[in-house]
């Protein structure tokens, strides 16, 4: 009996000390509420870097609404880093003006919902 605890006893302490990965990066905290996206298939350098920071009416929360509008900006094609802060009801985004315009930029956000819960403010 105490042999077989024994067994089990190191099987599991083994599977757990060899399967779990060190995959540690930069601590979530629970008031983050800035978040960060960059478009990995954009990695050349723009040929007309601009950058492009407009107020965003109508977000409820960060994980949400902020995270859904950054990753739409940082999906178009032409931009390089999108940014956008809940608390500020800020966005800010890099991108190449040869291939995108700020107006582009503002139409995805007010279409990243339903097409009526966000609303740009230019700066």
């Amino acid at each position: 009996m105490n042999f077989t605890k024994s067994l089990v006893t190191l099987g599991i302490v083994s599977s757990l000390c060899f399967s779990c990965k060190d995959t540690a990066s930069k601590p979530v905290t629970e008031n983050e509420t800035e978040v960060t996206a960059t478009n990995e298939k954009t990695k050349a350098v723009a040929a007309k870097p601009e950058t492009a920071s407009f107020k965003i009416e109508g977000m409820t929360c960060a994980m949400g609404c902020a995270k859904t509008i950054e990753k739409k900006l940082a999906d178009m094609d032409g931009v390089q880093k999108a940014t956008v802060n809940f608390d500020k009801k800020e966005a800010t985004v890099e991108f190449d003006a040869a291939v995108l315009t700020p107006e582009k930029l503002y139409a995805t956000v007010e279409g990243a919902a339903d097409g009526n819960t966000y609303k740009v403010v230019k700066k």
